[in-house]
């Protein structure tokens, strides 16, 4: 057996891993449940994960394998496990103490004991409806149905805000036409507004140009999406909707772990290669118990220019899920967008997907309502 190969030798040397959405060690942390050390060099090791299936275990397992490989392991047997809510609790404690100390604070009193929860969901505050708009893929348009929903609510008389949490990628501002910096109270920030009265907190209004670009890791963009929610004044606000960036990763995770959804609405194009991607974000959306409002089936068909008739694109359809809204290539959408003049764009499919969308919102609200009621 490698004499270096001990269990306070391998608890070291896990000290280097760090939870990729808290950015604390695993160890620390108290996700390590079991360290077994065995005379052929194998390693065996409990991982207690703060969400069951988390999409971030793989990143953990590499950094696990990775350092106990550097000691000297021959195999490493790694378990992973979710935990119960007392010891979520425990781990919020821990990252507050952790960081407090850090910070030269006292813990657990004051300013430090209001802090959200480094992975709780958040309060609902002022706002009365949360939807996340998702697509899994780039490419499909989802940035302009977060927008058209934000924009058809707002002319039904809705106090809406929209939350670009594609910090990377961040299109909002563009489209609605709004530019300059968001200001500050020093306390916190406020949101910009639209010319129809949107509200809008995006990356691209703090940024000194709209081009510059966000180089940050995972957990930076997890933290700065939390603050886009908890340090902005948005005032009470009838609907928020949340302009997610493709895949499922940091952003997408941290949005549905830590805000309190009401549900996502779904965009996708009509390729399979497409609704192969976009299937991963409804996994995940229902792995993490997220309701589902609907699909939006974008750039599906476009008209003919000289005899009016439709041409479809490809296959439509996504089995299971509502549609909500069926959408063509419209040049008048885009050159809206372009100009940043979306607000001024009319569309019957517009209205019809913030209706359907309604619907659903009310059969989800019911169907959580029903899994309460004792039988």
């Amino acid at each position: 057996m490698n004499s270096s190969l001990t269990k306070d030798a391998v608890t070291r040397v896990l000290k280097k891993v760090n939870d990729p959405e808290i950015g604390e060690n695993i160890v620390d942390l108290g996700m390590v449940k079991g360290v077994e050390v065995s005379s052929d060099g194998s390693v065996g090791l409990v991982i207690a994960l703060t969400v069951p299936e988390c999409p971030l275990t793989k990143r953990i397992r590499e950094s696990v394998n990775s350092e106990l490989a550097s000691l000297g392991a021959r195999e490493v047997k790694l378990e992973f496990t979710s935990m119960t809510e007392e010891e979520k609790a425990t781990l919020i404690d821990k990252v507050r103490s952790i960081r407090g100390e850090r910070a030269g604070q006292t813990v657990n009193t004051g300013a430090e004991a209001s802090r959200p929860s480094p992975i709780g969901r958040l309060d609902k505050a002022g706002v009365h409806n949360i939807v996340a708009v998702v697509s899994g893929k780039g490419g499909v348009g989802k940035s302009s149905v977060a927008a058209l929903l934000a924009c058809e609510l707002r002319r039904r008389g809705f106090r809406v805000g929209v939350l670009d949490a594609d910090v990377t990628g961040p299109s909002i501002p563009r489209l609605f036409g709004v530019a300059g910096k968001l200001t500050t109270d020093g306390k916190k920030l406020f949101p910009a507004e639209s010319v129809n009265g949107v509200k809008i907190v995006s990356m691209n209004l703090l940024v000194d140009s709209e081009t510059d670009a966000t180089v940050w890791r995972g957990p930076i963009v997890s933290g700065v999406i939390r603050q886009f929610y908890t340090d902005v004044d948005w005032g009470e606000l009838d609907y928020m909707i949340v302009d997610l960036p493709p895949g499922t990763s940091d952003a997408p995770l941290t949005v549905f772990q830590s805000l309190p959804l009401d549900g996502v609405v779904v965009v996708t194009s009509p390729q399979r290669l497409s609704k192969m991607v976009v299937g991963k974000a409804v996994n995940m959306a229902k792995t993490l118990g997220v309701p589902i409002l609907g699909v939006v089936q974008n750039m599906a068909y476009t008209t003919c220019p000289n005899c009016g008739s439709r041409i479809e694109l490809g296959e439509l359809g996504y089995e299971g899920l509502p549609i909500l809204a069926t959408f063509s290539v419209d040049y008048e959408l885009m050159r809206l967008s372009d100009e940043g003049r979306v607000h001024e764009y009319r569309s019957e499919e517009v209205s019809r997907m913030v209706d359907r969308m309604g619907e659903s919102r009310v059969r989800a609200m019911n169907i959580k309502k029903a899994a309460r009621t004792p039988s």
